[in-house]
């Protein structure tokens, strides 16, 4: 966005809810010069003395990154975080096989989400034209109007009128409620049969108990296991498994004996007593993926990250794909010079299609994860991809690089690789059919003397006749 010329836009911008997206909008807004308030129901998380809500790790890559570079965030939170530059592959027999992100010096980070969040609000302080309200529930907005009611801790109500009002609110957006109300409004949410559930691995001797600068992954097919690092030289696990398979243990030796055929490398780095206890400290929680689509009502209110499209989290690309909206809008807002009327349609047109398809690839990531990772063809073509971007860095790139370390848009990363797959596939089984035919063609102009292959075959067949034999 255009850097803050110290003048003030007299429209009033209310960012509604106090999350990731919606204090980085704040900024946003802020620094182009309109008079921006932001409610958030919840209290000022920087007060908390137990910050609420999700706590997944999050997975910071150029998308995110491009959004905080552009309010001057980016080398701070860099900074407070962990580069991860590959996958580590745990196998039920203990071996780690790395398996890079992307070329030498890609990586991306592991960051702490609720530190993220403060440091994002602390930020959207420092502009003279953002007043932050905690602890403000909305009530009621009309579109017609842009009147919007809040309820106070204190029972009070508070009314304010807005010219644009920004859905911040998260995956189940009292924003939104409104939009379902109006006709030609597409809205779908899909609950996955999977459910996670969070447990620390804590430091040994002061240090990491693995090696920090990977993502850990112990994928068992039908679920899986990852871990992230921390500053605190901790690792936050977490356990991906359809939810009937958390039902099935209900004992803490049940859990034992779980980990103990499943991920046993972890038990003696987590630690016994500790599985036991914060395993039943919450139930497996629920991940939902949500779209809808248009984005926006009229010249007035507009929906951004999980508001508009919540997804799973094994992209990593959620917080990124919010982060880059607030880039999006703003490239909308340069082109057609803050004319709301024009800019809301226009990005509604443009984001719909690829906040879709970043939910359907999270989707099917998750299904790489836990189970293509364990496949050698999975591996072989991965090690295919990238020497071909060696190669040909125009012309062949793969899907997780144009997702991860580019802004290429979503929806054209994912027809681009569904081209490039289809283009590798076919070149991989035209070298494979032509080494047959040479092989063929070779043997038939120099055919071996059968003779020849005769007496070593038979000495074969002797030796294994004796092994199967049985002994006397």
């Amino acid at each position: 966005m255009e850097e803050s010329t110290g003048k003030t836009n007299k429209k009033k911008v209310i960012v509604v809810g106090g999350g990731l997206v919606g204090a980085l909008n704040a900024c946003f807004f802020a620094k182009r010069g309109f008079n921006v308030e932001l409610f958030e129901s919840r209290e000022d998380i920087r007060q908390a003395k137990v910050a609420k809500g999700r706590s997944i790790n999050l997975a910071l890559s150029h998308r995110g990154r491009q959004a905080l570079k552009q309010v001057g965030m980016e080398d701070k939170i860099v900074s407070q975080g962990i580069p991860m530059n590959s996958r580590m592959i745990h196998s039920l027999n203990g071996k780690q096989s790395p398996i890079p992100y992307g070329k030498k010096g890609q990586f991306i980070l592991s960051v702490d989400r609720a530190n993220l969040n403060k440091e994002l609000l602390t930020k959207a302080e420092t502009y003279p034209n953002t007043k932050l309200n905690f602890d403000h529930k909305l009530l009621d907005w009309r579109a017609e109007t842009g009147l919007m009611t809040f309820a106070r801790s204190d029972g009070s109500k508070e009314q304010i009128n807005a010219d644009l009002i920004v859905g911040c609110d998260g995956a189940f957006s009292a924003i939104r409620k409104q939009f379902l109300r109006r006709s030609r409004f597409d809205y779908s949410q899909t609950y996955i049969p999977h459910g996670y559930m969070e447990l620390t691995m804590p430091p040994i001797d002061g240090e990491f108990a693995m090696k920090p600068n990977y993502l850990h992954i112990w994928p068992r097919n039908t679920f899986m296991m990852i871990a992230l690092p921390n500053l605190d030289k901790t690792f936050t696990c977490t356990l991906f498994m359809p939810f009937d398979e958390f039902d099935k243990i209900t004992t803490g030796d049940e859990v034992i004996d779980f980990f103990q055929k499943y991920f046993p490398d972890a038990i003696p780095l987590i630690g016994v007593d500790a599985l036991k206890t914060d395993y039943f400290r919450l139930p497996g929680q629920a991940m939902v993926s949500i779209k809808c689509s248009p984005y926006h009502i009229e010249d007035k209110c507009v929906l951004m990250g999980d508001a508009a499209h919540a997804v799973v989290p094994f992209y990593g690309q959620g917080m990124n794909a919010g982060f880059e909206d607030c880039i999006v809008f703003g490239e909308i807002l340069d082109q057609l010079n803050n004319d709301f009327r024009a800019v809301l349609p226009e990005y509604s047109r443009v984001r719909v299609p690829d906040d879709h398809a970043i939910a359907d690839l999270a989707m099917y990531n998750y299904i790489e994860m836990r189970a293509h990772v364990n496949s050698k063809w999975f591996i072989f073509r991965k090690h295919v991809d990238n020497f071909l971007h060696l190669l040909m860095p125009k012309t062949i790139v793969p899907l997780y690089t144009m997702v991860t370390f580019s802004r290429t848009r979503y929806h054209k990363a994912v027809d681009r690789w569904l081209w490039q797959d289809k283009v590798i596939n076919r070149g991989l089984l035209s070298g494979a059919a032509a080494a047959v035919l040479g092989a063929s063609y070779l043997l038939i102009k120099n055919p071996p003397d059968i003779s020849k292959l005769i007496s070593p075959a038979e000495t074969m067949w002797d030796r294994l006749v004796a092994l199967c034999s049985p002994r006397h």
